[in-house]
């Protein structure tokens, strides 16, 4: 099912129907967008129409982060969970595993890409990592490493510049890359990688994992600040 929520509409699916669901735009061999979408990157397109727009032109939207589930249930809409990019990310590898998709990891610092796809080939024995690259590239770069891409014959590209920068270069570039289906997946190499250590299960369950980060990282703070106003959007919009 696919609701509308502040204008960007999203795909309400749990974990295992949105992994079966890509599943099928690989095997369909057409180029298919997905957006892992947060409350942050909504805030920002309710005033930047392109990045709402790149949303509602994708082929599927997961609700990334508990804002956007508690708002969608505030607004009506019985979201059960959330499809965060580095647990869709994992979920894909293992299914990549499993049928043989080629996979491509782009953005991150220099060398986590390749310590994040590494772990992966530890993780999930028989993976096929067609290739990687950093996300340390000017503009002008993009279109050669969209070609570079092409020609490893990758079926799924995850893309970690951070949002919104990563659904813009997809938007832009993946028709170059010929692959099959593309997803922005933020810090999800820093993670894989080990180079930033992921919240315990028990704070995930609790929904702090944003706290959990903010103290790793005290620099989000400029970021979480937009939660309370995300909030008093949805409370102006759906409740007062």
């Amino acid at each position: 099912m696919r609701v509308e929520f502040l204008g960007a509409y999203i795909d309400v699916l749990t974990m295992e129907e949105t992994v079966e669901r890509i599943t099928g735009f690989v095997n369909s061999g057409y180029l298919h967008r997905v957006v892992t979408l947060n409350p942050e990157y909504l805030y920002r397109a309710q005033k930047q129409r392109e990045l709402l727009d790149i949303v509602n032109a994708s082929d599927l939207v997961t609700p990334d982060g508990i804002g956007i589930v508690w708002g969608c249930r505030i607004a009506g809409y019985l979201v059960v969970e959330r499809v965060t990019g580095i647990d869709l990310m994992l979920n894909l590898c293992k299914r990549a595993a499993s049928l043989g998709f080629r996979v491509f990891l782009l953005g991150a610092a220099p060398k986590v890409a390749e310590e994040a796809a590494q772990k992966l080939r530890e993780r999930y024995p028989g993976i096929e990592i067609a290739g990687t690259h950093h996300g340390y590239f000017e503009e002008h770069e993009s279109t050669r490493i969209a070609k570079e891409i092409s020609k490893t014959n990758a079926q799924i590209l995850f893309v970690a510049l951070g949002a919104p920068k990563q659904e813009m270069w997809i938007s832009k570039y993946q028709p170059q890359t010929n692959v099959p289906v593309a997803i922005g997946v933020g810090g999800s190499f820093d993670v894989i990688s080990g180079r930033v250590k992921r919240a315990p299960l028990w704070v995930q369950r609790i929904r702090a994992e944003w706290l959990y980060r903010l103290i790793q990282d005290p620099s989000r703070i400029k970021r979480q600040l937009v939660l309370p106003k995300f909030a008093w959007l949805v409370f102006k919009k759906y409740i007062i």
